[in-house]
C-alpha cells in the first residue's frame, strides 16, 4: 500500500498554487510546509486527513508520471477538471467514462505545469 509520494518541482510556489487550486474539490488540501526557511519552504505536503502527496524543490521531472487520485463522486471530478484548467493544467483528457478500463470509470486527465498527468477518478457500478 502507499503511504506517501513526493514529486520534484523546479517552481515550489507555482506548483504549490496550482495543487491547492485543483485539489480543492477533491477535498484535499496543503496540510504542511517545511525545508529551506520559515519564509520560504521548499517542500509542501496535501491530503485531507494527512498529508500523502508531497512537492519538493528541485529539478523538473523527466519522463512519465501519472497520479491518480480518488474522487467521490462524478461532480467531483467535474470540479477537478475545471479548478485545474483554471489554475493553468493543460487538458489530457475531459471528464468522461474510460470504457476500456470498465463501464463505470469515470475520469479526467490534466497536465500540471510540470508535466505530470494529474486525474481524479470515480468508480460506479452505472
Amino acid at each position: 500500500m502507499l503511504d506517501h509520494i513526493t514529486i520534484s518541482v523546479p517552481d515550489i510556489e507555482r506548483s504549490s498554487a496550482f495543487y491547492e487550486q485543483a485539489l480543492a474539490p477533491l477535498g484535499i488540501k496543503r496540510l504542511v510546509a517545511y525545508g529551506g526557511t520559515d519564509d520560504e519552504p521548499d517542500h509542501f505536503g496535501f491530503g485531507s486527513e494527512s498529508p500523502f502527496l508531497f512537492l519538493g524543490q528541485g529539478k523538473p521531472i523527466s519522463g512519465y508520471l501519472h497520479i491518480a487520485l480518488t474522487a467521490p463522486n462524478r461532480d467531483a471530478v467535474d470540479a477537478f477538471y475545471e479548478a485545474a484548467m483554471a489554475a493553468g493544467g493543460t487538458n489530457n483528457g475531459p471528464p468522461g467514462i474510460r470504457s476500456h478500463i470498465h463501464s463505470g470509470y469515470y475520469a479526467a486527465f490534466v497536465l500540471t505545469p510540470d508535466g505530470c498527468n494529474l486525474e481524479a477518478v470515480h468508480h460506479s457500478s452505472d
